[in-house]
């Protein structure tokens, strides 16, 4: 197989390292979203009844994306609720451009593998379209191995694509769930810290002031 792979030339070798690099993104991505490290439970479950100091604790011991946006509501308390869930959502959109790292360099893998493959393919078979009418005179045999050869770069081109294609795809709409949750977690506790005491009570309104 590495001779096959040695002798089929450069874009078979570009196609071997991008199979690589997709894999590495792939397993990267695969340990990075899930879903134990983006929304760990017991920082969720924190979320529900704990308090801003006992959840600013949490929150430190679980270091995660619902962890800093949490961190991110506890630090600006002092803030109007509307100020406050502005800075969260545009902490929120970076925390999910983190959270997408990487995918693109998946997307452009899915877009130039086939592409390559098809050069590769081209590529080889010109040579053997140029010495054509010599081997319809002599032996057919080497033109159908050299064919073969060629297509074998479009068969590793799809190879690369396609499971690269289901991982870009899979990633995405994770990405895409644990977002909403993410904003789900956070409009949750906002509404919890705002409406009430911080502990699900609700806040008493103060006498109006007499001068």
């Amino acid at each position: 197989m590495f001779e096959s792979i040695r002798d089929a030339g450069p874009f078979m070798w570009l196609l071997v390292v991008l199979s690589i690099i997709s894999l590495t993104f792939i397993l990267e991505r695969a340990w990075a979203l899930r879903r134990s490290r983006v929304i760990p439970p017991v920082l969720a479950d924190a979320l529900q009844h704990r308090g801003p100091e006992e959840l600013r604790m949490v929150c430190h011991a679980s270091p995660s994306p619902l962890a800093r946006l949490s961190l991110a509501v506890i630090d600006n308390l002092g803030w109007p609720k509307a100020e406050n869930s502005g800075a969260v959502e545009v902490k929120a959109r970076r925390e999910v451009t983190v959270l997408e790292r990487g995918l693109v360099i998946i997307e452009i893998i899915v877009g130039i593998a086939p592409l390559l493959g098809l050069v590769g393919t081209i590529w080889a078979i010109i040579p053997l379209f140029g010495d054509f009418g010599k081997a319809v005179s002599g032996d057919n045999t080497l033109l159908a191995k050299g064919i073969a050869a060629a297509l074998n770069k479009t068969l590793a081109g799809l190879l690369v694509a396609i499971p690269s294609l289901v991982a870009w795809s899979y990633f995405n709409k994770k990405v895409e769930v644990l977002a909403v949750e993410l904003e789900g977690q956070c409009d949750g506790l906002i509404r919890r810290y705002y409406l009430g005491d911080g502990r699900g009570q609700p806040v008493e309104s103060e006498p109006p002031h007499r001068p």
